[in-house]
């Protein structure tokens, strides 16, 4: 297990076995859900979905990390990096995302892992463009976008989202 990033309070660090329960009940957690189209995660959902952070970390050298408080070692959720194509005009190809466990809300973790693998991507990556996005219901997302310096480029209709749904609108940030 390689860690990558450490803040003050903070280690974001490769995926472990022990971590897979943590990571399962998060994604059933329908407040941390609250803002995707659906509420609560299978668990076959969760680990199709860890495949496939494992599998971009395999392949990029980087990808979405798992946030663990130093002072006990607890899981807290999950911060990185994404590749993905939203198809819309000069769709961007890497997000930087982040799930957060509600016991850990309202702390600034969120903000202090983001803003620390924004510095990560551009001091070790090399990465150009990084994006974040989030319906706009999802005013705490949207905040940690603005507090760790990332600039405002549009709102958009999410081309997954039915434009019926009241999460069909975007924010669209990148990363100076």
């Amino acid at each position: 297990m390689k860690q990558y990033i450490e803040t003050q309070r903070l280690i974001l660090r490769g995926w472990k076995e022990e971590d897979i329960p943590h990571f399962l009940q998060m994604n059933r957690n329908s407040k941390v859900m609250r803002y995707f189209l659906k509420k609560e995660l299978t668990d076959q959902e969760s680990l199709d979905m860890l495949q496939q952070i494992k599998g971009e970390l395999d392949q990029y050298g980087y990808g979405v990390y798992v946030v663990e408080r130093k002072e006990d070692h607890h899981f807290i959720g999950f911060i990185g990096f994404h590749h993905y194509q939203l198809n819309i005009d000069d769709s961007p190809e890497i997000e930087i995302l982040w799930r957060i466990i509600p016991e850990a809300w309202g702390k600034g973790y969120a903000t202090e892992a983001a803003s620390a693998c924004l510095k990560y991507a551009k001091e070790v990556l090399k990465l150009e463009s990084i994006y974040a996005f989030t319906s706009l219901p999802n005013k705490a997302s949207e905040r940690v976008m603005q507090k760790i310096g990332m600039r405002w480029v549009k709102e958009f209709n999410h081309p997954q989202v039915p434009p019926e749904h009241p999460l069909y609108r975007h924010v669209l940030y990148q990363a100076e």
